[in-house]
């Protein structure tokens, strides 16, 4: 597995830098009376490497107009992936705006089906949450980018969380060769140490800087925190 960058390979598409990642998620934006885009731009600034948006209720239009909010706030250097839509990511690229790639769970579209409609260019990312489904994700020929194991813990922000997997659980999938795997459920500035050094290429956060009431300030103590972490072992 490599490091908290994710190999470009050879059909060059872009290394991505996971360990700060962000998943959107618009309510909890909005109750802190931001739009995604505002609680972006301060998450970027203090350190956010990587923003996955998330709109799981959302009409395509409205996730489309989220998506080119959020690109247009977004350096460079940070990765924009989409959430299961790949029509909306197709869109958003289309109208012109720096999406880098998708991000899909078990029961969306297949990888394979995924690679086909995005390009070799695109990133891919896939949720998993056991060993047969991380070994299909490190055999599949659509190649998957990196991973999202969870549930790190007990978590409210996704109705469908498998259960808590702790640190020796997410240690112990880690440890089966998969591809970059990203922590996910729960994750708390304090976990990323641990998780870094059991070999994790990133931490996912949703609720810890989208409730937020700094998100500029919560970003910065998850940056702080992985940059703490020791480095896995190879």
């Amino acid at each position: 597995m490599t490091g908290p960058e994710e190999s470009a390979g050879a059909v060059g598409r872009p290394p991505v830098d996971l360990s700060v990642y962000l998943v959107t998620d618009a309510a909890q934006c909005a109750a802190r009376g931001r739009s995604v885009a505002a609680t972006v731009a301060l998450a970027v600034a203090g350190g956010v490497t990587a923003v996955q948006v998330r709109e799981k209720d959302a009409s395509g239009r409205a996730f489309l107009d989220t998506v080119l909010e959020v690109a247009a706030v977004l350096p460079e250097r940070v990765a924009l992936i989409v959430n299961d839509r790949v029509d909306v990511f197709l869109a958003a690229r289309a109208a012109g705006a720096r999406v880098t790639g998708v991000h899909v769970g078990q029961s969306d579209l297949p990888p394979e089906s995924v690679r086909a409609l995005v390009g070799e260019d695109a990133v891919l990312g896939l949720s998993a949450a056991t060993p047969a489904q991380l070994r299909s994700a490190a055999a599949s020929p659509a190649g998957v980018g990196h991973v999202g194991i969870g549930a790190l813990r007990v978590t409210a922000t996704k109705a469908d969380a498998p259960p808590a997997l702790g640190h020796e659980g997410f240690a112990r999938l880690v440890a089966l060769g998969v591809p970059p795997a990203v922590a996910i459920g729960g994750v708390l500035p304090a976990d990323l140490p641990p998780l870094r050094a059991a070999g994790a290429a990133g931490a996912a956060v949703v609720s810890g800087i989208c409730a937020a009431a700094d998100p500029r300030a919560a970003a910065e103590q998850y940056a702080r925190a992985w940059a703490r972490g020791a480095a896995p072992v190879r």
